[in-house]
């Protein structure tokens, strides 16, 4: 498949289309990647060098991708962490064009906002703007636990109130849901939870807790799991697969002591997810 991933970027680590797109080409796949910045590193260092690139100049990327007549042939839009309120209207633009072209194309939206631990961290008009205006354009979301809580003006904790967010994030608009860090009161101590969701039925999968800051982890989910899906038509492999990359991933990453997500490193488990984790069907 050909991917159209428009995010930020960095050359120190992996966040963003730094995050994204090695693993998508692992899998054998195409990745048009659009950077909206270019840092040095992540912002959770606290300091950074590097531009936040105009909308402008993002839509003109864009715009040029489109003038080799490439639309057509992109199957999925991908976007993430949005800087600045101005990149929202080039995103759209972009997903407009795209299915002009290609009807069966999807977006993919990763909300990012913040989590529960540290609140929102983004601009105040980045929330509204991706509830408003930005999900209810998307085919698929990837939003935490605390984000779809945000989207949907809910107070998902156990798992029948997170499939109750999912269904109204999914009258926003997106057909399919995956929700990462699903944190449910009565788990097993020292386990997370991810859970998906469509037309089809819903699925959770639950693994240990991994006690690591991993910035850029949900960019490889929202990637993985779009190209799982978009393959197989199957929310429950999409999950399984990703769930299983992501761990392997995150597990190598704690291993390492490195502050940096692993990425390269733990290529194989993008490439031949093990079958380790189960997956169960919850309605």
């Amino acid at each position: 498949m050909k991917f159209l991933s428009i995010q930020s970027s960095v050359a120190y680590g992996h966040v963003g289309n730094s995050a994204a797109v090695f693993p998508l080409q692992r899998l054998g796949h195409e990745v048009w990647p659009v950077n909206t910045v270019h840092f040095s590193n992540h912002t959770g260092y606290g300091a950074w060098r590097g531009p936040m690139l105009p909308a402008d100049d993002v839509r003109e990327v864009i715009t040029g991708i489109g003038e080799r007549d490439e639309f057509a042939n992109i199957d999925a839009v991908l976007s993430g962490y949005q800087g600045g309120s101005d990149i929202a209207d080039v995103i759209l633009e972009a997903v407009d064009k795209v299915k002009a072209e290609n009807p069966s194309a999807t977006y993919t939206c990763d909300p990012v906002m913040g989590n529960a631990k540290s609140g929102c961290f983004v601009s105040d008009l980045i929330p509204p703007l991706l509830r408003d205006r930005v999900v209810p354009k998307a085919d698929i979301i990837t939003p935490n636990q605390f984000e779809l809580g945000y989207l949907t003006d809910t107070q998902p904790t156990d798992l029948d109130s997170t499939l109750a967010s999912v269904d109204a994030a999914m009258q926003m608009g997106p057909k399919t849901v995956l929700v990462t860090s699903v944190e449910r009161p009565d788990r097993p101590e020292g386990t997370i939870e991810m859970l998906a969701a469509d037309e089809t039925g819903a699925w959770i999968v639950q693994t240990p807790f991994l006690p690591l800051k991993a910035n850029g982890s949900g960019d490889v989910t929202a990637a993985l799991f779009t190209a799982h899906y978009r393959s197989t038509g199957s929310a429950a492999e999409a999950l399984k697969n990703t769930t299983s990359s992501v761990f392997g991933l995150l597990q190598l990453t704690l291993d390492s002591g490195e502050r940096e997500l692993q990425l390269i490193a733990a290529q194989d488990a993008y490439a031949n997810p093990r079958d380790q984790f189960e997956v169960t069907r919850v309605r």
